[in-house]
């Protein structure tokens, strides 16, 4: 029989931060006929210009489904031994 001992250690929840890492990536589809708005990196605005024009062209066509993708990262809170070694302390 193995025996081991499990310790809890805090851990931390924060967005991403690395260098590069996007803030969100926005996207729209129509619910309509399935078209799909071209994704952007933090900016919502292209998305939702596409929106409007495709309405435009599409009078019908009224409802989206809008995404958002957001990035997150786990890192050790002060006290956990895995800080030490951690080079991305928040």
């Amino acid at each position: 029989m193995t025996r081991s001992i499990i310790t809890a250690a805090e851990w931390t929840l924060g967005p991403e931060t690395a260098e590069g890492a996007p803030k969100g990536i926005h996207s729209a589809e129509c619910v309509t006929c399935g078209a799909q708005a071209q994704s952007t990196d933090n900016d919502r605005l292209p998305v939702e210009v596409w929106a409007l024009k495709h309405t435009g062209l599409n009078p019908s066509h009224r409802q989206f489904k809008a995404t958002i993708e957001s990035f997150w990262r786990v890192t050790p809170a002060p006290g956990n031994p895995y800080r030490a070694g951690d080079s991305h302390d928040a």
